[in-house]
């Protein structure tokens, strides 16, 4: 990991803290996107956790969360559901509408990376003091915060890594 630099103008020395910090969270989110089964990509890792965060919706609901398009949901679905992770259905109001929703299979998947995740975060907090912990519960909330208040950001994303 990169050292972070010592003083820098116009707020450089906070710009570098959060570059810093965005490589420890992505190699996280990553390393534990991979603690799925062999045969699940990325990408259909990523849409295993978007849609069990969504629940039972209709597919371009799911596109529009992917930051996709209808045509990669239905190539990415046909596998998922090939291997048991996902299944189809139909919308009761109107039967042209398909939805998808995230087997028990599929949420297992969900609750491997999510158990290895947390369990990265906690040997994160294990190795700072009660001090510490408290600072940076502080600092992450402000940060969430303060991305909440600007639209260019936004916290939700093309949906969880």
């Amino acid at each position: 990991m990169q050292a972070l630099r010592d003083e820098q103008p116009d707020g450089g020395e906070d710009i570098a803290a959060l570059e810093s910090l965005t490589r420890v969270l992505v190699g996280i989110a990553w390393d534990c996107a991979h603690t799925a089964p062999p045969e699940v990509t990325f990408p259909q890792t990523r849409l295993l956790l978007i849609l069990d965060s969504l629940g039972r919706v209709p597919s371009s609901r799911l596109a529009a969360a992917l930051g996709v398009n209808a045509s990669s949901v239905t190539r990415l679905a046909d596998r998922l559901e090939a291997l048991g992770y996902l299944k189809r259905g139909r919308d009761a109001r109107n039967r042209s509408v398909v939805t998808v929703e995230v087997t028990e299979a599929g949420r297992q998947v969900v609750a491997q990376i999510l158990e290895a995740r947390q369990a990265a975060f906690q040997a994160l907090l294990d190795r700072m003091s009660p001090a510490q912990r408290r600072a940076m519960t502080g600092a992450a909330r402000r940060i969430v915060q303060a991305a909440n208040s600007v639209p260019s950001i936004g916290t939700a994303g093309p949906g969880p890594l």
